[in-house]
């Protein structure tokens, strides 16, 4: 192994003192807090009282996959529709598709509570069109819409980029082959877009199994993911520890997460190659 340079070492050193202080270190106080009482002593009390978080960790994982395979069916095609336009399309529609993500969440959130709520614009029209008034504030459809709404461009911008930098020579040979579009899509194009595929799956998982501000605002209270109760922890001082307890399940949920999506990542590209 080469030895790095001091020059190397000193450049890396920010870089290695931000992942301590900001990384490392509340990992350490997560677990420290997660078994541990109000007087410090070690106790499994606080990973055991989990179980009746259940139906918030399972509910938290639904929403979260229901949230990535919608954005998976809908950012593929976009991202396979974007890679085959002309460079100057192509770069219109890239600019429309990060648009709203120069926006806070905040925002877009207030937004969709805008268009959606009981008495908003979307309901307004449909009422004046002599529908029946719409309710979605407050149900689970609205907290899936959000994280779709949010998410979506980590789905699509990560297959763009793969799909882009595919070698036209592979295309061009199965063409020779007798594939035809379809073909070529399913045996040609998604196997070797799969690196891509992977990063947005992970990219829009994590951070819809842990959000908290979407589902308080989109769901109107009427229910908790497991961000909104650890938020409601924390805010607590006598269930913090409850608080990281829970974090801590969640941190190891999103690695065994990243884990298996890794894993099957470098599968396809053993197959590949």
């Amino acid at each position: 192994m080469k030895k790095r340079s001091v020059f190397e070492r000193i450049a890396a050193a920010p870089h290695l003192l931000w992942s301590a202080i900001f990384i490392v270190a509340p990992l350490l106080f997560v677990i420290y807090f997660a078994f541990t009482d109000r007087e410090g002593s070690f106790t499994f009390e606080n990973i055991l009282s989990l179980s009746s978080y259940s139906h918030t960790f399972v509910m938290s994982l639904g929403f979260s996959l229901i949230a990535t395979t919608v954005c998976f069916l809908i950012g593929y095609p976009l991202a396979y529709c974007m890679a085959r336009m002309s460079e100057k399309t192509r770069n219109v529609l890239l600019v429309l598709l990060m648009l709203p993500m120069w926006i806070s969440l905040l925002i877009r959130t207030y937004s969709l509570m805008a268009l959606l709520d009981n008495g908003g614009i979307v309901s307004t029209f449909l009422t004046r069109l002599g529908f029946q008034k719409l309710t979605f504030i407050g149900t689970d459809a609205a907290v899936i819409l959000g994280m779709i709404y949010d998410f979506l461009p980590y789905m699509v911008l990560p297959i763009y980029t793969t799909m882009t930098k595919l070698d036209r020579r592979y295309l061009e040979a199965a063409a020779d082959l007798g594939c035809n579009n379809r073909q070529t899509l399913f045996r040609v194009i998604f196997p070797l877009s799969m690196p891509g595929v992977i990063s947005g799956i992970t990219m829009v998982f994590v951070p819809s199994i842990s959000t908290f501000y979407i589902s308080q605002k989109l769901g109107g209270g009427s229910f908790d993911l497991i961000g909104d109760t650890i938020e409601r922890q924390f805010k607590n001082a006598v269930t913090y520890h409850t608080g990281a307890a829970i974090s801590l399940v969640m941190m190891i949920l999103i690695l065994i997460s990243l884990a298996i999506m890794n894993k099957f990542s470098d599968s396809e590209e053993d197959i590949i190659v």
